[in-house]
C-alpha cells in the first residue's frame, strides 16, 4: 500500500481547508464579527485592520 502523499493530494487538502476557513469568515462577517455596534471600541477596529491586512497579503499571492 502506497501512503506517500502526492502533490495533487496536498494541493486539494489545502484548497478544502481554505474553502472551509472562507466559509467561516463569511459567517463571521455576516454577524459583524460578533460585535455589538453600540459596544465597538478601538481594539475591535485594530483587530479588523490586522485581519484585513492578512487578507491583503493572502490575495497578493494569487492576484
Amino acid at each position: 500500500m502506497n501512503t506517500k502523499q502526492t502533490a495533487i493530494d496536498a494541493h486539494l487538502a489545502h484548497v478544502a481547508a481554505i474553502h472551509a476557513k472562507l466559509e467561516c469568515l463569511q459567517q463571521l462577517a455576516g454577524d459583524p464579527f460578533g460585535h455589538d455596534s453600540d459596544a465597538v471600541h478601538w481594539g475591535h477596529v485594530g483587530d479588523l485592520g490586522r485581519a484585513e491586512t492578512g487578507l491583503d497579503e493572502f490575495l497578493e499571492i494569487f492576484v
